[in-house]
């Protein structure tokens, strides 16, 4: 199997885990929100320190303790990423799980703003369409929920920031997950300590599966990113572009046909207006690649005539 399939398979099988996320934290009911997040953390910390002693790779602590501006980074980016498991593992266990697949399908958008807004970059025609066809989904979307769909745009804002963050810093995924897991671990630790003595704890006391599922969260964590990063280092930004929508396609699939919540016409009109934009965004993304690729070659095959010596 060549590299760049690898690669592809890689991708395939991290979105692939993310879009059926809904029915493991489902499973992890009837912890509250807040709970499973705080075990989401340390034992993401946990299993992340393991591989990383496994693969003797600890050197990188040097380097963010003598950067305060990368652990400023870093802090801002557990945050950011904590704010967004929160509210998905909020979402799914209110049943809201078409919401945050939106929240996934929004996402690109959200970074074409990010984009212009924060790293002044200019838009193409066809990225503005994208986001202009977005908007108007969004406003269809806030008709009908009769209130604005603030689980998928706190998804795609929150997750569209810390992708942003993540960009200024060059940690690896292992290396930057347990540092952020790290940071969140202590208020973690903390609030699981104070549920415990209150009595409100559901950790341990369900049931020994429901036990075996709130730890290997942190396994369910790490795992897909670092497929994600294998693939990521294979395979083209536009072939990682296409397979970002595999888990909010899951996500939604689950939602409508395990969960059988609701999609009436005024929604599924949203949603289409919301796939018009992704269209849009995708076909210019790969036409923009294509003659990029085409110039590329073009200019690497007049260098060596130009380079020729007079006749």
């Amino acid at each position: 199997m060549s590299e760049e399939r690898r690669g592809y398979l890689y991708g395939l099988l991290a979105y692939v885990m993310w879009g059926f996320f809904p029915i493991y934290f489902k499973l992890l009911r009837p912890a509250s929100p807040l709970e499973i997040l705080a075990h989401r953390v340390i034992w993401s910390a946990l299993f992340v320190a393991l591989l990383l002693t496994a693969m003797r790779n600890w050197r990188f602590l040097a380097r963010v303790v003598r950067s305060p501006r990368l652990f400023g980074g870093i802090a801002l980016a557990a945050v950011l990423i904590a704010i967004n498991w929160g509210t998905y593992i909020y979402g799914v266990n209110s049943s809201r799980v078409v919401e945050t697949a939106l929240g996934y399908f929004i996402t690109p958008l959200v970074l074409v703003l990010l984009a212009v807004t924060v790293q002044r970059e200019r838009l193409r025609r066809w990225q503005w369409a994208a986001v202009a066809v977005g908007g108007v989904a969004v406003a269809v979307l806030t008709i009908d929920y009769g209130r604005l769909p603030y689980i998928a745009l706190l998804l795609a804002a929150s997750f569209g920031t810390y992708s942003l963050v993540k960009k200024r810093m060059s940690l690896p995924p292992a290396e930057g997950l347990f540092v952020e897991s790290a940071v969140l671990a202590l208020p973690a630790l903390i609030y699981v300590g104070w549920l415990t003595t209150t009595g409100d704890a559901k950790f341990g006391h369900v049931s020994a599966l429901h036990t075996v599922l709130m730890i290997v969260s942190g396994i369910a964590t790490a795992v897909p990113l670092l497929l994600f990063a294998a693939a990521a280092n294979r395979i083209s930004m536009i072939g990682i572009g296409i397979l970002q929508y595999v888990a909010p396609i899951l996500q939604l699939a689950c939602g409508l046909l395990i969960f059988h919540e609701p999609m009436p016409p005024a929604r599924l009109a949203g949603f289409g207006l919301v796939w018009v934009a992704l269209i849009l965004f995708t076909w210019d993304a790969l036409r923009h690649q294509r003659k990029r690729t085409t110039i590329g070659t073009t200019a690497a095959t007049a260098e060596p005539i130009a380079a020729l010596p007079p006749r």
